[in-house]
């Protein structure tokens, strides 16, 4: 039998979604916002904040593995994300590890290593490319649409730097193997559990709120992002 709802309970829920929509129809922009964008629905507080690195920028970081199918197919939504936010805000970058089976650590090895030699941030389409598009670094079989027997190394990752920098593959390595780079995974992996991110790609607006699982669609997103960007602002006083 199929399920009924209780009319008394579906008028309910009409007059108050109605309520609300009239609400927000006298509320002034800001007091709209505020009834859109629901924390706990949209939005979450990350508790405790989490300091930020950009000063004077209210700064939102995407929270992204070049492992994950969903953050590549996002690359187009993240560009215009980045494009929409005021001057006063910054876009940052987190680099996800907790999908060994996929590579992970080894790809945010690789992007700190690129993003302490500045050559990230050009190459990063160009990565996501070779992982999931040309082929030159799969982890994924197209074919089958399974894991790839032996997947992608650093050396791999190594080469396909010095093919698109002037980097070299040697210096890459060294560096992929130092000290410095290790205290910048170890960084990163705080970060990620002190947002306490589950999946990707995630975004987090100032160290202090993540994005929710009420979001439709990658516009609210959009819209939601600003608006806490926005709210970040007001409460610095800028």
């Amino acid at each position: 039998m199929a399920y009924l709802s209780n009319p008394v309970t579906e008028l309910r829920r009409h007059l108050w979604t109605l309520a609300l929509l009239l609400c927000a129809a006298a509320a002034p922009l800001s007091a709209q916002a505020q009834l859109l964008w629901q924390e706990g629905v949209h939005y979450e507080t990350v508790v405790p904040a989490v300091p930020t690195t950009t000063p004077g920028k209210i700064e939102v970081t995407e929270v992204f593995s070049y492992g994950c199918p969903f953050c590549y197919q996002a690359q187009a939504i993240v560009a215009q994300l980045k494009a929409s936010l005021p001057a006063y805000a910054q876009m940052t970058y987190v680099h996800a590890s907790f999908n060994p089976a996929e590579a992970w650590p080894m790809f945010q090895r690789a992007y700190l290593t690129a993003q302490s030699l500045g050559i990230a941030e050009a190459n990063h389409q160009a990565l996501f490319d070779a992982i999931w598009k040309t082929g030159q670094l799969p982890i994924i079989n197209p074919a089958t649409q399974q894991l790839v027997a032996v997947m992608p190394t650093l050396a791999d990752v190594a080469h396909f730097y010095a093919q698109h920098s002037k980097v070299k593959e040697a210096d890459f390595l060294k560096l992929a193997q130092s000290p410095q780079i290790d205290a910048a995974v170890q960084h990163s992996d705080e970060l990620v559990k002190a947002y306490r991110i589950s999946g990707t790609p995630s975004f987090v607006i100032n160290g202090k709120y993540r994005t929710g699982k009420g979001l439709r669609s990658w516009d609210e997103l959009i819209q939601m992002v600003n608006y806490l960007v926005a709210l970040e602002q007001g409460r610095s006083g800028g």
